[in-house]
């Protein structure tokens, strides 16, 4: 803790939704910076990722939780799990609808068991530069009717309409307290983590067939070198060799563009030079393995 001045605030808002909502999207924009990653694919979040901002004298931060689906594998449930238990830890949980689809199965059911949560509660339309206003109105309407929302905000994440007001919203409600985390710092992940993240998203990005939702991405190596620069070894795993010839592609162009473009993005945040190694490996299951799980920041579900 930073600031113990009686009149600084801090505030922990879970972002909560159905997969591809822009939870992410929002959080970057909130923040103002990159700090968890975005895919126009579904599920991509799967831990609790914090992003943190200043707004006047408040610290607010905002934690990015997994998309709230009907889970079918083991890190399906895992993912709900960390999301719904995000939510019940935070001050205030700002429940995003994509406002083009709407009270949809999966927000309906998200809106089904908001009664549950204690702390209290926004609405946020994304998407609304998509919708006419009287289906907005209509929308904030129902979504107001089935849950006790302080407040309604409507934004476009992509463009950042509506964000400034969001944020300075939840300044001004965020409890009176010390700040949690230094001024300057705009995650709580380690940047190691990050690292691992960003590959993960030009898999998402690069491949196009359901291979990314079976892989996963550790830091192995970071380490300083002399002037400046940063050397990451990272590994790549995948459940079978098949996958991993994917991954690599034909005579490596796929690893290749998958880390030119990961080391790219990864030099942009941490403002070095980057030389960035990656490696693809078979781990049969992993899935199903609960140290990766550990890695992952998720809870391993035994059934």
């Amino acid at each position: 803790m930073t600031d113990t001045s009686s009149d600084t605030r801090c505030a922990f808002v879970a972002l909560i939704g159905a997969p591809n909502v822009g939870k992410s999207t929002l959080v970057n924009a909130l923040v103002g910076s990159k700090v968890t990653i975005v895919s126009p694919k579904v599920q991509t979040t799967r831990t609790l990722v914090r992003g943190i901002a200043i707004e006047g004298a408040s610290q607010l931060v905002f934690v990015d939780t997994p998309g709230i689906f009907a889970p079918r594998r083991r890190l399906d449930r895992a993912m709900v799990t960390t999301a719904w238990s995000g939510a019940h830890d935070a001050d205030i949980v700002a429940m995003m609808i994509d406002a083009k689809l709407g009270i949809d199965d999966g927000a309906d059911a998200i809106l089904a068991k908001l009664g549950d949560v204690a702390g209290r509660k926004v609405l946020i339309l994304n998407k609304v530069d998509l919708v006419a206003k009287p289906g907005l109105l209509a929308l904030t309407e129902a979504a107001n009717a089935r849950a006790a929302f302080l407040a309604t905000f409507m934004v476009s994440a992509l463009t950042g309409d509506g964000v400034g007001e969001a944020r300075a919203w939840l300044a001004a409600n965020a409890p009176q307290g010390p700040w949690h985390y230094p001024e300057d710092q705009i995650s709580d992940a380690p940047l190691r983590s990050l690292a691992a993240e960003i590959t993960r998203e030009q898999l998402f990005n690069r491949l196009h067939q359901e291979l990314p939702y079976r892989s996963t991405v550790e830091t192995d190596v970071w380490k300083e070198l002399r002037g400046g620069a940063v050397r990451i070894e990272q590994t790549i795993y995948v459940e079978r060799e098949s996958q991993r010839k994917i991954v690599l592609g034909k005579g490596g162009a796929s690893i290749k563009a998958i880390g030119a473009a990961a080391r790219a993005e990864i030099a942009k945040i941490i403002e070095q030079p980057v030389h960035l190694f990656l490696f693809v490996k078979v781990r049969e299951d992993w899935g199903d393995d609960p140290e990766r799980y550990r890695e992952m920041g998720l809870e391993f579900p035994r059934e």
